[in-house]
This record gives structure tokens, C-alpha cells and sequence, in this order.
């Protein structure tokens, strides 16, 4: 890999270990120093490298430099400390003397416990994913800003009130206590939720997929099922519903970068690695005796990667629908379910209900009102695609629309 090339990619993998290292090492109190340490990291690699060549080992030496940036800037504190108040005997931050703990497990555990720590309830749901894609995922605050729709500005102060958050409470990175796991657990799955949606949709930057979104959401939600007490059924099945999603990503957009419906995309590039992932994690999540909305979503997810177009499958999907909203509403989920019902009863049934969702903001439920009037009643099918055109904001979602004017018209 180029030397460009290598520094940027260390820093979306490295960023977020060192952090939930030294941020677990110092506390909340010294959250901004864990960063500034990490980011000092990567800027003496970024001056060194070019003069010195790329070290045989480039992640320990990142390691290294982040151990000694952190002993160095404890050593000066504990003397200026000492200089302030002579009787001072220890200071407030950990001892100079405590060694910095890179090993791999310690990682592993630093950034479990900080995922927690990060979704405490007290914590706004905007301001954990926010907190997540920072600390645990290594964005930068520009792209946070992008994925929210909003300048850097608003992200910084969104993190800086949850952060103040995190040491008014005296939030500790440590796993939650048995009997707090699954209130705390539900928290974190609904952060990794809403990461991989923010991905598998996205408006930013004119992109409407955003697979590093994806993919680290999915990372996150692996530890989890890696570790004993955060490894359970609703885990596995968050985890087998992106698996299975991720599975079509190659599929979801053609040559061109219009987006390509379900009934459209190429089988013959579907992952199928990822498809028996998610099938594994879907029969790991069959060992509780309560069903979750993921689980009812995977079920959802997993009949969508059997491209036959039969009855079977469509009710199937149907009742998996009906469950999905008696558990948990969604407008989103109750299109979707329109959709199904299309290709189960018929487009005429489906009409009905689609009419009674009244979703007049979304622009996805006017591509479907076009496609149910298509060849029922082609001026209403032209009518609601002209709806969704001027409601998409990404350009993929507008060729996809304009196409199917066309193909009207």
C-alpha cells in the first residue's frame, strides 16, 4: 500500500483502539487528551514517515509512540502538579509509573466498554451514534457532519454536551453489572442499529449507500457476540439482519450508479459468504425464548435473499410484517409491508393500504404508489413518480426515478 494511502486507512482501524485505551486508562474527565494523544499519534507518523520510511511494523509503532505520547504528557502533569501543591502526594491522573496496556484483549475489552459507557441511557440517541462513529469507529467530524445532515460546527457541540454528560454522571467504562445488561444492551444495539440504517440509506455527500457506515456497525455488533456476557440472542440476530443486507450491496446500484430495485438486482452477485454468515447468526438467535424486532427483520432479511418470486415467500414476508409492527410501529416497516402485500394479494389490495399510510413527505412512498399503479393506471403511476423525483435528495435515487417516467411514458 502507498504511504498516502497507508496513514489514512491506520487511522479509521488504529484511532478508535488507542482512544478506548488511554480514554479507559484516564477516564471521562481526560476524554479530549485521550483523543489529542491518539490524533499527536498519527501527525508524528505523518512527519516521520515520509523522512524516516514506513517502520516493518507499522501498527506497533503506532502503539509505541501513542504508549510514550500518553507517559510523557502524565510525567509533566505529575510535576507540574507537584510544583502547584508541594504536599501532593498523587496525583489526580492515573501514576506515570502505570504501564499502557496495548495488548490485543485489552483493546478488545477497552472498546466493549467504551460502546456501553458511550450508550448510557442518559445520552441522546443522536449524540451516542455520534459518539460511536468518533470514538469507536474513528470518523472524522466532517463526515459526522455529513451523515446528519449539518455543519461541524452543531457535530462538535452534539459531542462536547455528551461528553460533559458522560462525567456529570460519572459514567465508568467498565461492563454493565448482570442484572443492567439487557436495559444497557438494548441501548447499544439500537446505536449499532441506527449506524448500519444511516449507512445502508445515506444522503450524505450525494451517496445513498455507505458501506464504511455498514460495515463498521457490524464490527461493533461481532464484539458483542464475542464476549460472554453481551452475547445474546437479539445480538445475533441484529447481526444476521446485516449480514444479510450486506450480502446485495454489490447488487443495490448498476454501472451507471442508479439504484436498482430488489426485483431487479443480479442474483449472480449477491455475496453468499455473507448470506450464510447471517444464516449462522440467524440459527444462533433461536436459543432464547423471546423474540425481538430483529429477529423478525433477519426472518425479513433472510426470505429476501431466495430471489423465487412465489406466493410462499411473499406471504411469508407478510406475516413476518404484521408481527414487526404489533411489536414495534414504524412507517418505514408499514410501506414495506405494502409492498409485500402487493406481491402476495395484488397491487389493487395494496393500494388501499398503501393510500391510508399518507407518508406525503417520503419519496419512497410515491415510487411505490408509481409502481402499483403501473399498468393499473399509468397517469397516476406518472403522477406519484413525479411526486418521489421532486422529494429524493440523491442524485442515484433520481436517475432510478426518472427512469421509470420514462419507461411509462
Amino acid at each position: 500500500m502507498e504511504q498516502q494511502e497507508l496513514i489514512p486507512n491506520l487511522f479509521r482501524t488504529e484511532y478508535r483502539k488507542i482512544v478506548s485505551v488511554l480514554c479507559k486508562h484516564f477516564g471521562f474527565d481526560q476524554i479530549e487528551t485521550a483523543e489529542d494523544l491518539a490524533s499527536e499519534t498519527f501527525l508524528t507518523a505523518a512527519q516521520t514517515w515520509p523522512l524516516n520510511g514506513i517502520p516493518p511494523n507499522p501498527v506497533a509503532w503506532l502503539y509505541t509512540v501513542a504508549k510514550n505520547n500518553a507517559k510523557n504528557y502524565l510525567h509533566r502533569h505529575s510535576i507540574f502538579d507537584k510544583k502547584l501543591v508541594p504536599e501532593l502526594k498523587k496525583s489526580s491522573l492515573v501514576s506515570v509509573e502505570t504501564e499502557i496496556d496495548m495488548s490485543e484483549k485489552n483493546i478488545n475489552d477497552s472498546q466493549l466498554q467504551m460502546m456501553f459507557a458511550i450508550c448510557h441511557p442518559s445520552i441522546p440517541a443522536e449524540a451516542q451514534v455520534g459518539l460511536s462513529l468518533r470514538i469507536l469507529c474513528g470518523f472524522g467530524i466532517e463526515e459526522i457532519a455529513d451523515a446528519f445532515l449539518t455543519n461541524k460546527e452543531n457535530i462538535n457541540k452534539r459531542l462536547f454536551r455528551a461528553k460533559e454528560k458522560l462525567r456529570e454522571e460519572k459514567i465508568r467504562i467498565e461492563l454493565p453489572a448482570p442484572l443492567e445488561i439487557d436495559e444497557r444492551l438494548a441501548t447499544v444495539l439500537t446505536t449499532i442499529y441506527l449506524l448500519f440504517n444511516e449507512g445502508y440509506y445515506s444522503v450524505s455527500n450525494d451517496q445513498t449507500l455507505r458501506k464504511d457506515f455498514c460495515f463498521e456497525a457490524m464490527r461493533l455488533c461481532k464484539m458483542l457476540t464475542e464476549n460472554k456476557i453481551s452475547n445474546k440472542p437479539e445480538v445475533s440476530a441484529l447481526l444476521a439482519l446485516m449480514c444479510f443486507h450486506a450480502s446485495r450491496f454489490d447488487a443495490r446500484f448498476n454501472k451507471n450508479g442508479e439504484l436498482v430495485l430488489y426485483e431487479e438486482q443480479d442474483e449472480s452477485i449477491w455475496d453468499k459468504e455473507l448470506i450464510e454468515r447471517g444464516a449462522y447468526y440467524l440459527h444462533q438467535s433461536t436459543t432464547g425464548n423471546k423474540v425481538s424486532k430483529y429477529h423478525i427483520e433477519a426472518s425479513i432479511a433472510y426470505w429476501h435473499t431466495i430471489k423465487a418470486d412465489t406466493i410462499e415467500k411473499w406471504e411469508n414476508i407478510l406475516q413476518l410484517y404484521n408481527q414487526l409492527l404489533q411489536i414495534e410501529y414504524s412507517p418505514i416497516a408499514a410501506l414495506n409491508r405494502t409492498y409485500a402485500l402487493s406481491k402476495a394479494n395484488g397491487k389493487k389490495a395494496a393500494i388501499i393500504e398503501a393510500e391510508k399510510l399518507n407518508l406525503f413527505d417520503n419519496h419512497f412512498y410515491f415510487m411505490l404508489l408509481g409502481e402499483l399503479y403501473s399498468g393499473i393506471d399509468d397517469e397516476k403511476a406518472k403522477q406519484n413518480f413525479f411526486r418521489a423525483l421532486s422529494l429524493a435528495k440523491t442524485q442515484p435515487d433520481k436517475m432510478s426515478i426518472q427512469k421509470r417516467i420514462d419507461k411509462l411514458k
